[in-house]
């Protein structure tokens, strides 16, 4: 992650954000515009998320630019398997498998979602990034479950806008190591990069707004106290629910880069699944809400412990 900053010449004195922003950071317009929205850019320090925002003359604009980001666009990729929950003219929702990169990023040019959503919806190419064509929010590698893609620029736009509104519903279960008390609460810590770990993400006094809600599903205590917990996020950051439960001192089982690895029971991936997803449909309006199972590996690890706790 770099920061690159300018300021604004008289040339683009009243001109939007997002076209000083796509300038400064040598992006495309449709990528500055998510910057903006993502909470990547400030003008003389104070944040800016509206890409409608003017900018002034003499004003200093900053951009956070993630570098591991490839510079290609990416092409389709009919070996990676797609699995979708729901596909219309606009949208496309998938139920993504653990072991599965979004986007093409540093060390990961091939083998992931967004090649064999090409390879099946070629038309994403001309939609939002570029890069990372129809893409409007992201699951971590491991993490399995609900993401929307957009698959016109009108719902592009429409989903973009809803997460940057918070009105995109998200909803994940997650297994923690030990039993979070409260119960139920609201993790309100701001997220940067780690100063020591890069390519880590840490709560910062610097860092960006971010907001996790949890509540406490169920209890057990053998063979270590866990709790299966529901996270709702109010906000995207990377990593976020990882980094927020290791800073209530609950990491996520079976996360051994934020200290899930410290409990005895055995999982093969950071238990965390995106389970429910509900969003407004950029055509209709209509609110659409999908629900994903616990996948096999993560259900199995549960139904060990339900078994366990009742004697069985």
């Amino acid at each position: 992650m770099s920061t690159r900053a300018e300021v604004v010449p008289p040339a683009l004195g009243g001109q939007r954000i997002d076209r000083v922003v796509a300038l400064v950071a040598d992006v495309s317009r449709a990528e500055a515009a998510a910057l903006v929205v993502g909470g990547s850019v400030r003008i003389d320090d104070q944040p800016v998320t509206k890409v409608s925002e003017r900018v002034a003359e003499g004003s200093t604009v900053e951009v956070d630019v993630d570098d591991a980001v490839v510079d290609t666009a990416p092409g389709p990729d009919p070996a990676v398997e797609v699995r979708t929950v729901l596909v219309d003219d606009e949208v496309i929702v998938v139920d993504k498998q653990p072991d599965l990169v979004v986007h093409p990023g540093a060390g990961h040019s091939s083998g992931t979602l967004v090649g064999g959503l090409l390879a099946r919806f070629p038309e994403l190419a001309g939609v939002g990034d570029p890069e990372r064509p129809g893409i409007v929010h992201r699951l971590d590698r491991d993490t399995s479950g609900l993401l929307v893609v957009a698959r016109t620029p009108r719902a592009y736009e429409s989903l973009v806008a809803q997460l940057s509104a918070r009105t995109v519903e998200r909803r994940y279960l997650a297994l923690v190591a030990g039993h979070p008390d409260p119960a139920r609460g609201l993790v309100d810590a701001p997220l940067g990069r780690s100063p020591r770990q890069p390519t880590l993400m840490a709560v910062r006094a610097d860092g960006k707004e971010a907001r996790t809600r949890y509540q406490v599903l169920e209890r057990f205590a053998d063979p270590s106290p866990v709790a299966l917990v529901e996270c709702r996020l109010e906000t995207g950051r990377t990593h976020q629910i990882r980094v927020h439960m290791r800073a209530i001192e609950h990491p996520i089982v079976g996360d051994p880069r934020y200290g899930g690895g410290r409990t005895r029971v055995t999982c093969p991936r950071p238990f965390l699944h995106a389970a429910d997803l509900a969003f407004l449909h950029p055509a209709t309006g209509e609110r659409v809400a999908v629900t994903s199972p616990l996948p096999t590996d993560l259900r199995s690890v549960l139904e060990g412990l339900r078994s366990v706790a009742s004697g069985g």
